[in-house]
């Protein structure tokens, strides 16, 4: 990734809940110096500011559970345009959220310029929970547990929200840091192709293995790399500035780990970070932490093992 720059794009989303406070999350990480810690590592970063776009009259659906539906239609969308008009081939875009509905929007639209240029989308789901929830089976209605559902193509979602610009194969995606799965989403995994490692199977066997893993058959299939980061995939004690904690997440050098084996991959094409609400936050620590993550993502280290003389 050292020969690309870096675009920062806010994406102020936060109805995908009905806890708000993932709006301010662009601003957060722009507070806690994102633009300063990247461009530190060498990297030019442009800031394009946050995107916008119109609010949309609700949609209604037999689930009543479900809110603002047109809302997410209207995400997609405009997540789709951009990508497919703002974002150029030298670019690493950053997108900083806002709730993970943003991953609705963003992810087809990766995948279909991939497949213009002739590689397969791959996706690294960091997250407590598998967002494999469709507008049927979610009992709170929030939006932001469905994009996975949405992505891979689930018919489910026709005639509510746009059609994904191009579906990605479940087998490409591989999830971890995985700890509150309802039933219904777990039959619907156990029924595709996609590759869970819970904290039990972190706990027995560590992020390393299953990461290189899936690192390696991007590599084979000469692949493109979304990273996916929830803030919630992190422990709440080191991240609590997330209204949806789960207890016994990723530690902060297991996190770190993670970034450092991605970065020496040199895989990643594209990035987004969900879920961040400062207003929950203590003093800014848990946007410090993901500035610090995201540097590590792009080649920070405390040595330089590969330089380091004997």
């Amino acid at each position: 990734m050292t020969d690309k720059s870096i675009l920062l794009v806010g994406v102020p989303a936060d109805t995908g809940s009905r806890k708000r406070g993932c709006l301010m999350g662009p601003d957060a990480l722009r507070t806690a110096g994102m633009v300063e810690r990247l461009s530190r590592l060498g990297y030019p970063v442009t800031d394009y500011g946050n995107l916008s776009w119109d609010a949309a009259p609700d949609v209604a659906h037999s689930n009543n559970s479900v809110h603002h539906l047109g809302d997410y239609a209207a995400l997609i969308s405009a997540l789709d345009q951009f990508c497919n008009t703002e974002l150029d081939t030298d670019q690493v875009p950053v997108f900083m959220g806002g709730d993970h509905c943003i991953a609705a929007g963003i992810l087809p639209a990766l995948a279909g310029r991939g497949a213009a240029e002739g590689q397969e989308q791959f996706v690294l789901w960091l997250d407590a929970h598998t967002d494999f929830q469709t507008l049927e089976s979610t009992d709170t209605g929030n939006l932001h547990g469905t994009p996975v559902t949405y992505v891979i193509g689930d018919p489910g979602f026709d005639g509510y929200v746009p059609a994904p610009a191009m579906a990605i194969r479940p087998e490409n995606i591989c999830m971890m840091g995985i700890r509150s799965v309802d039933p219904a989403e777990q039959a619907r995994i156990a029924v595709t192709g996609i590759d869970v490692h819970d904290m039990r199977a972190i706990d027995e066997f560590g992020v390393a293995p299953p990461l290189r893993r899936f690192i390696d058959r991007v590599h084979r299939a000469n692949g493109r790399l979304h990273v996916s980061l929830d803030v919630d995939f992190l422990c709440p004690e080191i991240a609590p500035a997330v209204g949806t904690t789960v207890p016994g997440g990723v530690s902060f050098r297991e996190a770190h780990l993670i970034m450092e084996i991605l970065y020496d991959s040199g895989l990643v094409t594209s990035v987004d970070i969900a879920e961040l609400n400062p207003f929950l936050d203590e003093q800014g620590k848990t946007s410090k932490l993901i500035v610090e993550l995201v540097a590590s993502l792009f080649g920070q280290r405390v040595l330089d093992t590969h330089r380091r003389s004997i």
